[in-house]
């Protein structure tokens, strides 16, 4: 494990964590970090950092990175993603709304409108080591990872999916909650 990388971005998420603080905005780990934040331990390298934020805070949340050093990068739309990189590590924010309804959906391009797993924003807070972070719920973590190959045709099934999906339902039976 590249435990150089490894702090580097503990150290992003930190202060990412603090910018949404100062602002009054919420930001939720997802993928392989939301995992190791509700283990409560570093599992794997990790290529980037994937959150989630509202779309009506993408405003704010892109002047403050940006003040904060942080460079935007080309990816999907705007209304649907926001993409920055600083010290050489990506960071991307899925941008969420609600629907009529008080569901969580996504908050813009091809899919604009599509639910999300019911109660994905409603997991406690994590942590690795000292730094706490808001995570989504492990139990959408697993339906993320195991749907994305079919919410995108042609999105192939990771390794690094399958056993991220295996160390969530383990953990899932250790506090006694049962498999996934």
């Amino acid at each position: 494990m590249d435990r150089e990388r490894s702090a580097r971005q503990l150290r992003l998420i930190g202060e990412t964590v603090e910018i949404a603080k100062a602002l009054g905005v919420e930001v939720w780990l997802r993928g392989g970090w939301a995992m190791d934040f509700f283990i409560g331990e570093v599992t794997r390298d990790h290529t980037d950092i994937d959150w989630f934020a509202w779309a009506k805070d993408a405003s704010p949340l892109t002047a403050a990175l940006l003040r904060s050093g942080y460079e935007p990068l080309s990816g999907p739309p705007a209304d649907q993603q926001l993409d920055f990189r600083k010290q050489g590590v990506e960071s991307s924010f899925a941008l969420l709304a609600e629907d009529g309804l008080g569901r969580v959906v996504v908050a813009g391009g091809p899919w604009a409108g599509e639910v999300w797993p019911e109660g994905m924003l409603d997991a406690s807070v994590g942590r690795v080591g000292a730094l706490r972070c808001r995570v989504i719920s492990p139990r959408a973590q697993i339906e993320i990872k195991r749907m994305m190959p079919v919410w995108v045709p042609g999105l192939v099934r990771r390794t690094k999916d399958a056993e991220d999906i295996a160390r969530l339902e383990a953990a899932l039976r250790e506090q006694g909650t049962g498999p996934a």
